[in-house]
């Protein structure tokens, strides 16, 4: 039964992954007055590259990749999608933050095994841009489970079946929805990747069979960020409303993004240590004191 409930997580995560981002990229050029391509242009481009035979640049480079696609695999296996939970009690936050970051590490790992210098400087840009985003949003949800009391994900959608948490701390809602922005990559956040600077940055020697495992790495990654985030902040779902919940941020997501130009890498950091960081604390302090709505 587990099994089976861990392929279903991944297959929603999949097809409805690559739905959305379809759809997103119509949307943004819709927004900009293109047509842009169609929603299911992203089953196309996957199914492509995974079918042709890439250049490696060595086993550091391979092993990157799998441990980065693996991780970020093993992390959404245990990430509660409403009512669908894989690994029932052993959804907890903290599990699934240590997993993510393996998908993390093997991405640095892979790309900069790539020897592109601009491989290596959107690493390091992601690494840098992950300092910023990382502290307030951590913060954020420490005040949310030192409010409920627990640190599992099904535990803290079932204590928000009177208010969501985004109501309750409204303050930690907006802090942690602008660091999924800078999660997701999304503009003023997409510094790491800055086409146009760095050529796709980490992503600049990718190719054929690598592109596409890592274009399903990203599609699962955009799951697990903002399906927490769903969780976390907009209360009990079943199956069916925690996807339309999802399909509303993610849409929310790409319009800001569509219209904002991008930070350099020194304003990213700037910003979230000076803006949602001490909104974070002040979230923290309303709820050390009892002020929650």
């Amino acid at each position: 039964m587990t099994i089976l409930k861990v392929i279903a997580v991944l297959l929603t995560g999949f097809f409805v992954g690559l739905t959305l981002e379809g759809i997103a990229r119509k949307v943004m050029a819709r927004v900009q007055r293109r047509y842009g391509p169609p929603w299911y242009q992203n089953f196309i481009d996957v199914f492509k590259a995974l079918s042709k035979r890439g250049i490696s640049h060595g086993w550091i480079f391979d092993f990157g990749i799998l441990m980065a696609l693996g991780g970020v695999i093993a992390t959404l296996s245990f990430v509660p999608l409403g009512n669908l939970v894989a690994f029932p009690g052993l959804d907890n936050i903290f599990i699934i933050v240590y997993l993510f970051a393996v998908g993390a590490l093997g991405m640095a790992m892979g790309m900069v095994g790539s020897g592109n210098p601009n491989a290596s400087i959107g690493v390091a840009r992601a690494l840098t841009q992950m300092l910023g985003y990382e502290l307030p949003y951590l913060i954020s949800i420490a005040g949310v489970l030192y409010y409920y009391k627990t640190s599992s994900v099904s535990g803290l959608m079932m204590a928000q079946q009177d208010t969501w948490t985004l109501f309750k701390m409204p303050i930690g809602g907006i802090v942690a929805f602008v660091s999924l922005l800078g999660m997701l990559g999304k503009k003023p956040f997409d510094t790491p990747i800055a086409p146009a600077e760095i050529a796709s940055g980490p992503m600049v020697e990718l190719s054929a069979k690598y592109m596409g495992l890592l274009m399903l790495m990203h599609t699962f990654s955009i799951f697990v960020e903002i399906g927490l985030f769903v969780d976390i902040f907009l209360g009990v779902s079943n199956y069916f409303t925690f996807l339309l919940k999802f399909t509303i941020v993610w849409i929310i997501a790409t319009l800001i993004s569509s219209v904002l130009p991008r930070f350099r890498i020194e304003q990213v950091v700037k910003f979230y240590w000076k803006v949602p960081l001490s909104l974070a604390f002040v979230q923290v302090l309303f709820v050390l004191l009892g002020w929650v709505f």
